[in-house]
């Protein structure tokens, strides 16, 4: 169930008018609601999946309050939270790279005499695995480490199942989201205006910007480069930058906007991340919610930056291709996290041994760097095999002229989602405040005509979200 999409509008406004009603007579019987639209929400791809999800559930509440036991008598909590997180791993491990290990295993089994057919098993990836079971770890450290108490079997039910975030992020971690499951939520008008605005803004990004450029060029660039020229593979690659910027920033913001309406408050999750002059601050724009779990729960954990140089580079490395691991079974997702891992170390030997007194890049220079480091990381992450992102490179440096796919429309819905990224970040909320002043009327037709010609301005069907394969 996409959330552009007229089956989500079915769904969610009962499920709002049921929030607004029912719960608010009990707290419980709104979590109760939400918790049950949200197995609904997740069984409309597979219902299969919902009971994988309730499982993991209560294996972690299990484990919470096994740890929690194990502090309050003295005593260490690392038995109960290694089984806690190694079952996280192992469900994570069995849906996801299952099958990416065993077609590694066959040629070594080969070469070594003891070929003979392994079992081969049809997987389904269950949409969010990835996000829920990383919440579900974050949820059982943070108990550990006593920066959190351990929630009811409802609160941490719902936390993992809570539909606005629960297949594509952001991974809102336990000490944010459940305290304010405790206690009844307040719908203010200002909080209504800034849902309606991220809203339509998600909207807009996805349905008019990513999904046109996804279908009229990134798709038919990485689908065969070496029947594109090198304009068209270099625009491909532009496009596809702002592709997935606009596509899941979207999500983000639909996500963060659904769950205030429902009186939630999510963290924010990207913040012009092709302003950033160095890598670093790349990863603290982009996907914040994944970038700062990468360095609360494993960074640090390795050691982070106790040690020498050479110690910090190698937890960044480790850090990053277990990041880009975390993406996908493929060794593009490794060649990508490696890519982010290596400049990050290269940056921080440079911080160390810079010489003294040597100038700093201009920062329109150091923007253009990273950002081009990005496009040729996104090259990897984009292509479906190895063997395309290194076709895409070597037609991209073949560089024939000429355009066969660009438009005038695509190149404008580049310059589009450019302009989207680079605006004003007082733009939202100044929009925000000036709608919340408007008579309620005037606010819900304003909102309908947006939604209606955002989708009259929609040429095709809408693309799944990209996060949603992770």
């Amino acid at each position: 169930m996409l959330f552009p999409t007229l089956d989500f509008g079915l769904f969610f406004l009962p499920v709002l008018l049921l929030v607004w009603t029912v719960g608010l007579a009990s707290n419980e019987w709104r979590k109760i609601i939400l918790l049950l639209a949200s197995w609904v929400f997740y069984g409309f791809w597979d219902w299969r999946f919902v009971a994988l999800l309730i499982a993991s559930a209560a294996i972690n509440w299990g484990c919470a309050q096994a740890i929690q036991r194990r502090l309050d008598d003295g005593r260490s909590a690392q038995p109960w939270l290694g089984i806690g997180v190694a079952t996280n791993l192992a469900i994570l491990g069995f849906f996801k790279y299952f099958g990416f290990f065993l077609e590694q295993l066959a040629p070594i089994l080969a070469r070594a005499g003891w070929g003979r057919d392994l079992p081969v098993l049809e997987i389904i990836l269950p949409v969010g695995i990835s996000f829920f079971t990383f919440q579900g770890m974050s949820y059982l450290i943070d108990i550990a480490r006593r920066q959190t108490a351990p929630a009811s079997f409802l609160d941490i039910t719902l936390l993992m199942s809570f539909f606005p975030h629960l297949v594509a992020g952001p991974i809102v971690r336990a000490s944010h989201l459940v305290p304010q499951f405790k206690a009844a939520p307040r719908l203010t008008r200002g909080m209504v205006a800034t849902a309606l605005i991220l809203i339509c803004w998600g909207l807009f990004k996805k349905t008019v910007v990513a999904s046109e450029l996804a279908t009229g060029l990134v798709d038919k660039t990485f689908f065969d480069p070496s029947a594109q020229t090198g304009l068209d593979l270099a625009l491909g690659a532009y496009g596809y930058a702002v592709q997935i910027y606009c596509d899941f920033s979207a999500y983000s913001d639909m996500a963060v906007g659904l769950a205030a309406l429902l009186g939630y408050r999510f963290p924010r999750n990207f913040d012009q991340p092709y302003r950033a002059t160095s890598l670093q601050d790349f990863w603290r724009r982009w996907h914040i919610s994944l970038s700062s779990w990468l360095r609360d729960y494993l960074y640090i954990s390795l050691g982070g930056n106790r040690g020498g140089v050479w110690f910090i580079c190698r937890n960044l490395m480790i850090t990053m291709l277990l990041g880009g691991f975390w993406h996908g079974a493929k060794w593009t997702f490794l060649i990508w996290g490696a890519l982010h891992g290596g400049v990050l170390a290269i940056e921080r030997l440079w911080r160390e041994w810079r010489p003294e007194g040597f100038p700093a890049l201009p920062k329109p220079i150091a923007i253009l760097i990273i950002f081009h480091i990005v496009v040729a990381g996104w090259i990897f992450f984009r292509a479906d095999t190895l063997e395309g992102a290194l076709a895409y490179f070597s037609q991209l440096w073949a560089f024939r002229p000429g355009l066969t796919l660009a438009s005038p429309l695509l190149c404008g819905l580049i310059a589009l989602g450019l302009a989207i990224h680079f605006t004003p970040p007082t733009l939202l909320p100044t929009m925000a405040r000036r709608v919340a002043a408007w008579p309620a009327p005037v606010l819900g037709l304003a909102v309908g005509l947006a939604i209606l010609l955002t989708d009259a301005m929609r040429f095709e069907g809408v693309a799944a979200f990209i996060y949603y394969q992770f």
